[in-house]
């Protein structure tokens, strides 16, 4: 019951938020209260994963592989957790943010719609499934992306639907084509029949419609252009939770499918394919956010550049690159949600997310200048953050791999990436707050708690895995256990467990 519980929380409370839809004051604590349970339920099922192993239920009275299946393995169940956190964090600091015209249109009841269909997409073990809940995540999101339809956010998201939509078209197809050859959609049992294929060209041919459309889906090269465009438009709790799990689900949704159903082909998907989509996307992400005078749109390159790490740990697809991108993954979501939520209070502050209309916050607001050093220099990949540890693992195993152009790729991204946090440091924190810029009324205690509380708590993370990295790397090493194992998934699944 408990592996049920993190998908039926966010659903309830999404309904429960419908029937309240003229009581926003309602809707507000739903929210946060909806978001700490979610956050109870998974840290129990993690706990449930990492004592006792996978845990699998499979609905409706059918065995696997023909029911429905719920699998929460490692990889699973940690990003089940760590969006849990981001969902707590946001639902906290909505309450200061979001406006009464945008909870009318609808915020609360669709942001609990698209965690149920993240938490949905890490927990399903059946492909059709991942389908229909990454279109609930697309609904719900595209329904955020407008919230409010102002003309920036209506430009945006044509960009997003439109990529989104074709990626969709992409996936079924793909899911037609590979029921048509195994006659099976349940993942394990895929994993099982495919690697006993007598056509393994026809595999590697269906395996590319999953490339892509899921490529698309993590803002992959070299269609990555509709998120740069879309996520810095809308309000910022949405923006941060996009950054945050968006993308992610994607990656994920590429981890699963190339270690549990595609592998036959690894020189090919893994190691030219994916090699070069994770190189591509890192350089393209970084040089894109280097040009950018815009926070969000800064941050939102960024994301791009980031994901090209954790697709690179997937294609060295060694047990040290593994728990690298694991590593990546996990870091991530809690670094540039937090960013995002940190250039909010940026703008709460003065009023913009220009560059050129922010200045002397380190003076102004020196609490905001370290928090904001924080999830920064973890993400420039400085010790002894998290993100130094997610960076050296997955570029140590680039070296024993000897795959030189991704090792040389990957510092110089990491580079770029420290050159775009001291652009934002030099220009919002230290220069002079130019004699134009707006200078907002100051907070009150509530709005301040609520805008800092989920800031600190996410920067507390951060510095968290960076002191006890050595749990959080053997926690990642078990995962890429898992993952480098595929058996162990197909044996929880098709071995009677329910």
């Amino acid at each position: 019951m408990m592996l049920l519980m993190p998908v039926l929380i966010p659903m309830l409370a999404a309904a429960i938020s419908m029937v309240l839809w003229k009581h926003q004051t309602l809707q507000r604590w739903i929210s946060v209260f909806s978001n700490f349970a979610l956050l109870v339920a998974a840290l129990t099922l993690f706990n449930q994963v990492y004592s006792d192993g996978i845990q699998v239920i499979t609905l409706g009275g059918w065995e696997a592989p023909f029911g429905i299946s719920l699998v929460a393995d490692l990889l699973a169940v940690v990003m089940v957790t760590v969006s849990a956190v981001v969902a707590f964090c946001i639902s906290i600091y909505a309450l200061a943010t979001m406006t009464e015209e945008h909870e009318k249109f609808g915020f609360y009841p669709l942001l609990h719609l698209m965690l149920a269909g993240v938490i949905g997409s890490f927990l399903t073990g059946d492909i059709f499934n991942l389908y229909v809940w990454f279109e609930i995540m697309l609904v719900a999101s595209f329904g955020l992306l407008i919230l409010g339809g102002e003309r920036s956010q209506m430009e945006g998201a044509l960009k997003y639907v439109t990529l989104n939509l074709l990626s969709s078209a992409l996936f079924l197809s793909a899911i037609g084509l590979l029921y048509a050859y195994a006659g099976t959609l349940n993942m394990a049992d895929l994993g099982q029949k495919l690697a006993q294929s007598d056509n393994p060209e026809v595999v590697t041919v269906i395996s590319l419609l999953f490339l892509v459309a899921f490529g698309i889906k993590a803002a992959a090269f070299p269609l990555f252009f509709w998120l740069p465009a879309s996520y810095h438009t809308p309000p910022v709790a949405i923006s941060a939770v996009f950054a945050g799990l968006l993308t992610k689900v994607g990656v994920y949704a590429l981890y699963r499918v190339f270690s549990v159903i595609f592998i036959g082909d690894l020189a090919f998907t893994h190691n030219t394919l994916l090699m070069w989509m994770g190189i591509f996307t890192m350089v393209t992400g970084v040089l894109g956010a280097a040009a950018q005078y815009e926070v969000r749109r800064i941050l939102s390159f960024h994301i791009v550049s980031q994901i090209g790490y954790m697709i690179l740990g997937l294609a060295l697809f060694t047990p040290l690159a593994i728990l690298g991108g694991v590593f990546y993954l996990f870091h991530h979501i809690i670094v540039k949600t937090n960013l995002f939520l940190i250039g909010g209070v940026m703008h709460r502050l003065h009023g913009s997310y220009q560059l050129n209309k922010l200045g002397g916050l380190y003076k102004s607001a020196p609490f905001l200048a370290i928090l904001f050093a924080i999830p920064a220099m973890s993400l420039a990949g400085i010790p002894p953050l998290s993100g130094f540890f997610a960076k050296f693992v997955v570029i140590k195993a680039g070296i024993e791999a000897k795959e030189w152009i991704g090792v040389i790729a990957s510092l110089a991204v990491g580079l770029l990436t420290m050159y775009s946090m001291i652009k934002i440091w030099a220009e919002a924190f230290w220069k002079k707050l130019p004699e134009d810029a707006e200078v907002l009324p100051e907070m009150s205690d509530s709005e301040r708690l609520c805008l800092y509380l989920p800031i600190i708590l996410m920067a507390t993370i951060t510095v968290v895995i960076g002191i006890n990295a050595e749990w959080f790397i053997n926690l990642a090493s078990m995962t890429a256990d898992q993952i480098l194992d595929p058996q162990q998934y197909i044996q929880a699944v098709l071995g009677g467990q329910s």
